[in-house]
């Protein structure tokens, strides 16, 4: 084993598939959307370079709304951090400590990660639905028919009614990197901790969260960028409607690219979804890292 490791050769052999792979997927398609975006080009006449005028577009431009997506888009990333993953956390406290029924109910806060998000856009429909869904049908039966709303259909609803259904679907996926985070402390330490006089909770607070710190960082990392580049749900329920008021910049740069045939400004929208993607996630990492330091 050792003599493989140290030849060099055989590591690029092993390494080049995966390489190459990645390349072609990932590498090149973003070089590929970082050259085009500096051209004006509808994807089948010759492109015109017009160097940072897509991007200037996207903050310039009213009829475009970007800025707007850019807002949607920050929205749901805070209630992903500041709902989600407090959720999360509190249900991997709850099942690690070993309740009845802990692997069942772990696998069935995990399921919806594994069903397609159009299955779950489709039953969300269903419950949105203002003539026979679940939530209309609750308020009228509670006597609050006007509180009954086309709830995917209104301006006024419309984007906290696609965050619900996202938010909801991935907290299974966080509560369960958290929950394995949690099993892998040592359970001495919970233990002294309560031979000390701490509950269960206090342990939580200054044991386990505190150890958990690198965990948390990669959910949180994950949760704001997930919700950044967040696209396939609220195609599914609104595709960005009514009069784009669920608009967030994925869904944006797809109606640019595929329904006004404006590639290069597509173009620059995904590289600016790459730049914020990576700008929070050094950003999140940088905000642990010193918060670590303090914690020391």
């Amino acid at each position: 084993m050792n003599k493989v490791w140290k030849d060099k050769k055989a590591i690029c052999i092993f390494l080049a598939p995966a390489l190459l792979l990645f390349t072609v997927i990932v590498v090149f398609p973003i070089f590929m959307s970082a050259y085009y975006s500096f051209f004006d080009w509808n994807g089948m006449t010759d492109a015109t370079f017009v160097g940072f005028k897509n991007y200037m577009e996207l903050f310039t431009s009213k009829s475009a709304g970007f800025p707007k997506t850019l807002g949607n888009a920050f929205l749901l990333a805070a209630l992903s951090v500041f709902i989600q993953l407090p959720v999360s956390l509190f249900l991997a406290i709850v099942l690690a400590k070993g309740v009845k029924g802990e692997k069942f109910f772990v696998a069935l806060f995990f399921t919806p990660v594994l069903i397609s998000t159009v299955v779950i856009g489709q039953l969300w429909m269903k419950i949105y639905n203002p003539e026979y869904g679940v939530v209309n049908t609750i308020l009228r039966n509670l006597g609050l028919d006007n509180l009954t709303r086309v709830w995917l259909g209104e301006k006024s609803t419309a984007l906290i009614a696609v965050f619900i259904p996202i938010l909801w679907q991935y907290v299974g996926y966080h509560m369960l990197l958290l929950y394995a985070g949690i099993k892998s402390i040592s359970k001495e330490l919970t233990e002294s901790a309560k031979i000390d006089g701490a509950n269960g909770w206090q342990a939580a607070r200054y044991i386990t969260i505190p150890l958990l710190k690198p965990v948390i960082q990669v959910c949180a990392i994950f949760a704001v960028t997930g919700s950044l580049k967040a696209f396939d749900m609220i195609y599914v329920l609104t595709n960005g409607g009514p009069a784009h008021a669920s608009e967030v910049p994925s869904t944006l740069m797809v109606s640019m690219i595929f329904g006004r045939n404006r590639y290069g400004f597509g173009s620059s929208i995904a590289i600016f979804i790459i730049f914020i993607c990576f700008f929070f996630a050094i950003l999140i990492k940088k905000a642990f890292s010193i918060g670590g330091k303090q914690y020391e």
